[in-house]
């Protein structure tokens, strides 16, 4: 697919709803999303975006595209280690494990050449035929003949990531259950997961095998989240309460606050924060919406250990999406009614970006672009501070950047006031001063 340059914010679209964003590597972002089961003609899965930056725009161009047939993917992580990258992703009552198997492949007139698709097996994953392993071993040896031979019909090759199915787990039970949130500790050892039961399970990772429950919400978990350290987790539902479980120890403390008048307010999303000066500081961003839609919500800051709020920024409407920069600096908002996002700096709040009316409708996630090496490859190099891509179910991927603060050198700042002396000095002498 042709790459696609970022014009007012806006990425690329697709043809389907989403829900959930993730980066896979430095420069590759998934988007995941559907129309469900129903038969709307609207497809199931995830598309991958390769992102760079030619000096003015942000650019995302399309390089895999997965279906899930009637599986719509609501929620998804991801996580790499020793050369390999994973992908887990919540369809109704499961979660999915892929394995991400980078692909080099030709491409002409700017499309890419796909190879034979995968039929599905009984298990419900998909499996390739030993027939189409052998047209596809001797189509790739064609193609590379053909670029031996006549380089003229290649116009480039690129990376293109394959998803393979690797691994299925039910992870949420009950009259109709769905997994609604999924989450991979920042080690990857280990993998927690939440749904409509209200229970938060952890899993064994990448091998899927259930670990513990570390207990129960009265309603379906909204969301969870790992400490950067990885002995915490964060865990957020619909019955009002938020708890920070200690993994080893299993016991919990919920986190409780005096709102205002006595209003009732509900948790929507949690993310710590990294905090590479102070690993023992666990500080936890929380949206908070009021159940009555005219009281204000709440970006709120945390400290996880002592339970106590440090810092909190009012909204007038009611909030949607939460993300935070891979290196602590920054903090993004999404909200419900206005599709607006905010770029806050993370230890102060203090606004940074507005981007009004960024969607058509509600943000449904966020996710900002690594600022150093720590997924796979080079972070992508731009004029800007920080980016964050977000999504929403009008179909459209946005990036939403702050630019360098342009500073002036030490070495022309105190030429400068030299200079600056100087000319006072003169100046008193012509008025013999």
């Amino acid at each position: 697919m042709p790459s696609r340059r970022s014009k007012g914010g806006l990425l690329a679209r697709v043809n389907f709803p989403l829900y959930t964003v993730q980066m896979v590597t430095n420069r590759h972002i998934l988007v995941g999303g559907g129309g469900g089961s129903s038969k709307t003609g609207v497809a199931n899965g995830f598309e991958i975006f390769e992102l760079s930056h030619n000096g003015t725009h942000f650019i995302a161009e399309e390089v895999t595209r997965h279906e899930t047939g009637p599986s719509v993917v609501m929620n998804c992580a991801s996580h790499r280690s020793d050369n390999k990258t994973w992908i887990v992703a919540g369809q109704e009552s499961h979660c999915q494990l892929y394995n991400v198997n980078p692909k080099l492949v030709t491409s002409e007139n700017g499309e890419l050449i796909k190879g034979p698709t995968a039929t599905a097996h009984k298990d419900g994953l998909r499996h390739r035929r030993n027939s189409e392993k052998v047209e596809e071993s001797q189509s790739q040896k064609e193609k590379i003949e053909e670029i031996k031979d006549n380089n003229s019909n290649v116009k480039n090759k690129k990376l293109q990531l394959v998803l393979q199915p690797a691994g299925s787990v039910q992870t949420t039970f009950g009259d109709e259950p769905l997994q609604r949130v999924v989450r991979v500790s920042i080690q990857g050892k280990s993998m927690a997961t939440g749904g409509t039961d209200g229970k938060v399970r952890l899993w064994k990772f990448p091998q899927l095998d259930k670990l513990y429950d570390l207990g129960a919400h009265g309603k379906e978990i909204d969301d969870i989240d790992f400490s950067p350290n990885d002995n915490l987790l964060v865990s957020i539902a619909k019955d009002g309460k938020a708890f920070v479980w200690n993994i080893e120890s299993k016991e919990s403390r919920e986190l409780t606050w005096k709102p205002p008048d006595g209003i009732k307010y509900m948790y929507k999303r949690c993310r710590f924060r990294k905090l590479a000066e102070d690993e023992k500081k666990n500080d936890l961003f929380m949206l908070t919406n009021a159940v009555a839609a005219k009281n204000s919500s709440f970006l709120q800051l945390w400290d996880a250990n002592t339970g106590a709020i440090t810092k909190s920024a009012p909204y007038k409407e009611a909030l949607s999406a939460l993300a935070v920069s891979n290196d602590g600096k920054f903090v993004a908002v999404g909200t419900m009614f206005s599709g607006s996002v905010d770029i806050f700096v993370a230890f102060s709040l203090r606004k940074a970006l507005h981007v009004p009316g960024a969607h058509s409708m509600f943000v449904t996630g966020l996710e900002f672009l690594p600022t150093n090496d720590q997924l796979n490859g080079v972070a992508i190099t731009s004029n800007t501070e920080t980016a964050v891509v977000s999504i929403s179910v009008d179909n459209r991927i946005c990036i939403h950047s702050i630019p360098f603060r342009h500073t002036l050198p030490f070495w022309f700042v105190i030429i400068l006031i030299v200079l600056c002396i100087c000319g006072a000095f003169i100046f008193c002498s012509y008025l013999d001063i």
